[in-house]
């Protein structure tokens, strides 16, 4: 097994278990109502699922999901120990190269940068799907 497979591997069975938790937590947080509600109006379970619970459930669930999709940005970092080149790898050979601190604090801003959109963009996605509060 390659080291990059051994790391995807890793992070999947990691964050898997991480997100699977956050969707059973969000399906089971919908009132029993909405379930009862759905078979009253005839729903058959495909469409209660698709047309009530998971908009529910999608707007419950979008918080977590975004702190655990920015943890596993931050968490690639650690791909560094299986010698795998990742940016934070990059930035130490540059700076033994250079002896400076400079790469470092790049490496850290293109951290930052790239956390700073992906929370904007979850804001975005949590103010459109706000009126299902």
């Amino acid at each position: 097994m390659t080291d990059f497979t051994a790391g995807v591997v890793a992070f999947f069975l990691n964050y898997a278990a991480y997100f699977a938790e956050i969707f059973r937590g969000g399906i089971q947080s919908i009132d029993r109502g909405q379930y009862e509600a759905s078979k009253v109006l005839g729903f058959d379970k495909f469409t209660m699922y698709k047309r009530v619970i998971f908009p529910q459930v999608f707007k419950r669930i979008l918080a977590p999901i975004s702190n655990e999709v920015i943890t596993l940005v931050k968490d690639t970092s650690l791909v560094y120990i299986l010698g795998l080149n990742d940016i934070l790898r990059i930035s130490q050979i540059a700076m033994n190269r250079e002896a400076s601190l400079l790469p470092l604090f790049e490496a850290g801003a293109i951290y930052l940068i790239f956390v700073a959109i992906l929370t904007k963009g979850f804001e975005l996605l949590e103010k459109k799907y706000s009126y299902y509060r």
